[in-house]
């Protein structure tokens, strides 16, 4: 005869094992409790105890930005704009590139940055004997464990990469990894999770992997785009907690390559569009056939047109219209 359900729950907490608690706070403790301020480990946006992703299509430059970021946090330096306040230390979990690639990438990045020294560290596929971890499986968290102990910030690039149980688009397949991180965040740790985006434009997958997080940053294509650029893309913030204004307008960056080395530049994407209307319209096309040109309405291009006339990019000419 088999034993009662609930003795074997007696001897669970009777054993070795603590029992799983579930803890309360009362309004006026949390009111007067003293929590240190969440300060920034990359000003403006990515804080302390935080979750946050970067999504884009393939090939646009996920890579960069997230070595850019890794680069940055752990050297105390600076990326696209966005400044860290002290170094920290960066686990950087890598779940595609060749170990050759990685370390061109980390190269560049530390000279166009800075040296992060001991302050960052890797976890990538071509030094493991057996694969990587699945970070949506307990094996691969505890296998991941020893590695993000000593993490401020844990980089996983790319989730594509790096979840292999469950289905992209089942919200429930997402739980266990959103529980990882909720974990890391309670441990004081930050998570910057690296994916890709869907036909539709927004992040592949089930929408419940936004419920958590922080802040989301998409990187988008300019409609004016030539492949021969490289990389070159448009930043947009699609969540972000507790930023405004010009901390979350849009940008756009481009790696600028010339005989004495690279470099990133970065302007707004207003300022872009105004100097993509001003340069179409030079070369004598109509503001209709612009829209369709760059992908925007032809409101956007109206207002671009203006943009560029403030700037002084064009000078209105005797009251003609260049427009239909």
């Amino acid at each position: 005869m088999n034993p009662p359900e609930y003795l074997d729950q007696i001897d669970h907490l009777l054993g070795d094992e603590p029992a799983p608690t579930c803890n309360r706070i009362s309004a006026l403790e949390l009111l007067t409790r003293e929590i240190p301020p969440r300060r920034n480990l990359l000003s403006p946006w990515l804080a302390e105890q935080s979750i946050s992703m970067i999504y884009a299509p393939r090939g646009i430059g996920k890579t960069h930005v997230s070595m850019g970021i890794t680069v940055a946090a752990g050297s105390g330096g600076s990326f696209l704009g966005w400044k860290a306040e002290r170094p920290v230390k960066v686990c950087f979990i890598d779940g595609e590139m060749p170990l050759k690639l990685l370390q061109e990438r980390l190269s560049y990045a530390i000279t166009d940055i800075g040296d992060p020294g001991s302050n960052l560290w890797f976890v990538t596929p071509d030094i493991q004997a057996a694969g990587m971890p699945d970070i949506s499986s307990a094996k691969g968290q505890e296998l991941l464990a020893p590695h993000i102990k000593d993490a401020d910030l844990i980089v996983v690039d790319n989730l594509s990469t790096l979840v292999r149980s469950g289905k992209e688009n089942d919200g429930d397949s997402w739980q266990p990894i959103q529980t990882w991180a909720l974990h890391q965040r309670a441990a004081g740790k930050s998570v910057l999770l690296i994916h890709h985006s869907g036909k539709s434009g927004d992040q592949r997958g089930t929408s419940r992997r936004e419920d958590v997080l922080d802040c989301s940053i998409e990187l988008r294509r300019p409609g004016d785009y030539d492949p021969k650029e490289g990389a070159r893309f448009e930043i947009h913030f699609r969540k972000a907690r507790g930023l405004y204004g010009d901390d979350v307008a849009a940008t756009e960056a481009a790696l600028i390559t010339t005989a004495t080395g690279s470099r990133w530049e970065v302007k707004t994407v207003a300022e872009s569009t105004a100097q993509a209307v001003a340069r179409l319209l030079s070369e004598g096309m109509k503001q209709h056939e612009i829209a369709e040109e760059l992908c925007l309405s032809k409101g956007a291009v109206s207002k671009a047109k203006k943009r560029a006339q403030s700037l002084g990019l064009i000078v209105v000419d005797g009251g003609r219209r260049d427009d239909d």
